[in-house]
């Protein structure tokens, strides 16, 4: 299991997801989350937005998922995470993220994985924000996930 907590901001949880033309590069990491191979850190704040997006109808037909599909992935996720209570933090760069900078001020060891480039540049969390690449990487490097995901993609 990876050493540090990691939060995974909803848009790097979509792109994680299958679309219909099958994995995505960043399915190794769901597939971490999902075996425990990687220690995802939600709050309860956190496990709702990721339900609420994707149960948008857009990105539901998009995924292929179904409203139970999108209940049970959560609930696997929910299962293997570590379970953080948010705490004040500064403004968060996007207004929109604030459960994260809330959720990312919690703990020292924790460090998030986002693709919003105001989260990426900011100079005070410089270090625990990182994008996806970065985080495939790191794990691909530390082989906590494998270069090859389960479809045969890699």
């Amino acid at each position: 299991m990876s050493a540090e907590p990691v939060i995974f901001d909803t848009n790097v949880l979509i792109s994680m997801l299958p679309t219909a033309r099958g994995p995505t590069p960043y399915a190794r990491l769901l597939d971490g989350m999902l075996d425990g191979s990687i220690c995802c850190a939600v709050s309860g704040p956190l496990l709702v937005e990721y339900r609420e997006v994707l149960c948008r109808p857009k990105l539901l037909k998009r995924l292929g998922l179904t409203l139970d599909k999108v209940d049970t992935l959560v609930a696997s996720i929910a299962a293997r995470a570590v379970h953080v209570e948010p705490v004040a933090a500064p403004p968060a760069p996007d207004p929109g993220d604030q459960l994260l900078w809330e959720l990312l001020a919690a703990r020292a060891d924790l460090w998030l994985v986002t693709g919003d480039r105001a989260l990426l540049d900011d100079r005070a969390m410089r270090g625990r924000v990182v994008s996806s690449d970065a985080c495939l990487a790191r794990f691909l490097a530390q082989g906590t996930v494998s270069g090859v995901s389960p479809a045969g993609q890699g």
